[in-house]
Parts: structure tokens; sequence; C-alpha cells
């Protein structure tokens, strides 16, 4: 791929999105895969087909649409229900967020995944941003922002790369504890950055 990829990912409650539309508002597109995958598996795609039909009428709603909670539910207490499901929905995720990069028209574009490395995602990108916060503050945030308890935002902490892992994966990050000034002039910086190194490749 010719165009300059940051591949920016961070733990749930960390404030990735947060982060990725600091980066949109100084102009920079967008690939998000938390969007592309319910891009997916809108109503009437293959995706959604092929899901209903795995495992029943239940995980749909009265609409069509698909019924997330439903299906996380199924998945998260079973192993091989998740793999099957990841197994059908990453090659139709990675295409369509490759194809999205590739009509990006900015300097660089960033492609947001939250499991960044644990799907081998970075091989996709030219460098990696992590989004950094405690596992506490994740968990505060998480259960403030979704009204879930702390065990299941736990389940899913556990269910991701180890903040260690990820550091060390990282090219850079951003500790995000601090306030929302902080965070944009730690964006802008970055963002400096990543023009330099997209003009010379």
């Amino acid at each position: 791929m010719s165009k300059f990829v940051v591949g920016l990912t961070g733990g749930i409650g960390s404030g990735k999105t947060t982060v990725a539309n600091l980066f949109g508002e100084l102009g920079i597109d967008l690939v998000d895969a938390d969007v592309v995958s319910r891009e997916v598996v809108a109503k009437g795609t293959k995706g959604l087909t092929e899901i209903a039909h795995h495992f029943g009428p239940s995980v749909l709603l009265e609409n069509g649409e698909l019924n997330r909670a439903a299906l996380r539910e199924k998945i998260f207490n079973d192993p091989s229900a998740r793999e099957w499901l990841n197994n059908l929905l990453h090659p139709l995720i990675r295409t369509e967020m490759l194809t999205q990069l590739q009509n990006a028209t900015s300097a660089y574009a960033i492609l947001v995944v939250p499991l960044l490395f644990e799907n081998g995602l970075d091989r996709l990108v030219n460098c990696t941003l992590v989004v950094d916060i405690s596992p506490e503050l994740q968990i505060k945030r998480t259960t403030e922002r979704d009204a879930v308890d702390a065990q299941q935002v736990k389940n899913i902490i556990a269910s991701q790369a180890s903040r260690d892992e990820k550091l060390s994966k990282a090219d850079d990050v951003i500790d995000n504890r601090g306030d929302i000034s902080a965070l944009k002039e730690k964006v802008a910086a970055l963002h400096n950055k990543y023009i330099k190194l997209a003009a010379q490749t």
C-alpha cells in the first residue's frame, strides 16, 4: 500500500475514539475497524445473513438488524463460537478497511483497531500508536460509559493483549490520564511527525 498508515490502538475505555477524532479534526482520514465491523454486518449484508443462520434468530432485533448484546453474550463464554465469528468477519473487515485506506486522500491515514496486535493487523500499517491508561482507569471509564459491571469489563480486558505487550510493540504511546488539552498537544505533535514520515515514504 502506497498510503502512509498509522495503526491506532488501545484497550477498552482508553480513549482511542477521542484520540482518533482529534486526528480527524486535523483533517486526517480515519478508517475505524469498529465502524467497518458494523458495516459488514449491517442489515442485508452477507455477514449478517451468515451470523443469523449460525446462531439463530435470537441474535436479530425485531427490525432485522443485529442484536449486538445477544451476540456478545453468546461468544464471550464460548471460545468456539467466538472463533467461528472471527473467521467469518475478519476477512470481510480486512478487505473493507484496505479499500477505505486506499481511498483516503489526507497526507496519511489512521487505522483505528481495538485488536490491532491481536489480529495481526499491525502488518497493514507503517507505524503503531497505542493510547495507554491503567487497567483500573479502563474499568472505571468503561463501567461509567457503558453502564456495564466491572467483571464484564475485566473479561474484555483479559481477552485483549496485555498492556505490557501493547506498549512493547508500539512505535508511539499517548498517555491518556490527563485532560483534553494535554491530549490535543500530544496529538498535534504526532500529527507533525506523521506528516514528515509520510512525505519520506
